[in-house]
């Protein structure tokens, strides 16, 4: 048995734009892992199993993708352990099934490239090139188009799932977006956004990114009345990430915020 951890990714700014001809958005999204994880076992296996978390298709899909690349029976046993809360924008499944994928790639007799994953994986999740990748990255086109970026990781980051919020679909929340025109000013929004990541030196500088134009939460502005120096949801949300420079800070707020609903003390990860 082998066994790697998946982790959990924050978008740190999402600025989108509108409907590409492939029916999805142009956006520019600054990607970063943090030390929330879930835990992937693999083992062999008569079949393809996929135990711990079932309804996590991703999984599957790319691990039947990569097996038909491969020209092999996809005999492997996944287990999933999850830590990462399920459809709440930090990219649990897409972090499995790119862990998953680089388990199995290396128990092949001929493994195949990096690159050669990601192409294989992008038509089946946008995020999943980035979790195939080391470090903070910039996501362009549909997220998957990514260039590293080299952003401070010396702080505390605490995440919030607020209780009693029924999470909409990724589909929904884009359609929203569509509703109110929210594309409009997008080549605006997108150079501002990478001037600001030209002046980032220092983890405070982070505060300069702009918010997410998907979503946002009252949350956000609770987390810096608190001390965060940045604040914002992740991705399509609902999850609600407060970024801290001290620590002690960021638990002072987790005490608040734990009110409101499920909380997790964690930090950047390469």
């Amino acid at each position: 048995m082998t066994v790697a951890l998946a982790p959990a990714k924050l978008n740190l700014a999402l600025v989108v734009g509108p409907l590409q001809e492939n029916r999805k958005h142009e956006l520019v999204t600054v990607f970063q892992r943090i030390a929330l994880t879930d835990r992937i076992e693999l083992e062999p296996a008569p079949v393809l199993e996929i135990d711990g978390f079932v309804a996590d298709a991703l999984v599957r899909s790319v691990l039947e993708a990569l097996a038909e690349r491969a020209r092999v029976e996809p005999r492997w046993r996944v287990s999933i352990e999850k830590e990462v809360p399920v459809a709440a924008g930090l990219g649990g499944g897409s972090s499995d099934a790119a862990t998953a994928l680089c388990l199995i790639n290396a128990t092949l007799g001929s493994p195949f490239p990096r690159g050669e994953l990601i192409e294989l994986a992008r038509p089946l999740g946008a995020d999943i090139p980035f979790f195939l990748l080391d470090g903070p990255q910039l996501g362009t086109g549909d997220g998957s188009e990514l260039r590293p970026l080299a952003l401070p990781q010396g702080y505390t980051v605490l995440l919030v799932l607020p209780a009693g919020v029924v999470k909409s679909s990724t589909g929904e929340v884009y359609g929203a977006f569509d509703e109110r025109r929210g594309e409009q000013g997008f080549v605006e929004r997108r150079a501002a956004l990478l001037a600001a990541l030209e002046s980032v030196r220092r983890p405070s500088d982070l505060a300069l990114l702009p918010a997410n134009d998907l979503i946002g939460s009252p949350l956000s502005a609770r987390l810096l009345e608190l001390g965060a120096f940045r604040a914002d949801v992740s991705g399509a949300g609902p999850a609600v990430f407060g970024l801290f420079e001290q620590r002690a800070k960021a638990e002072k707020a987790a005490e608040v915020m734990a009110t409101i609903g499920e909380v997790w003390l964690t930090e950047p990860a390469w």
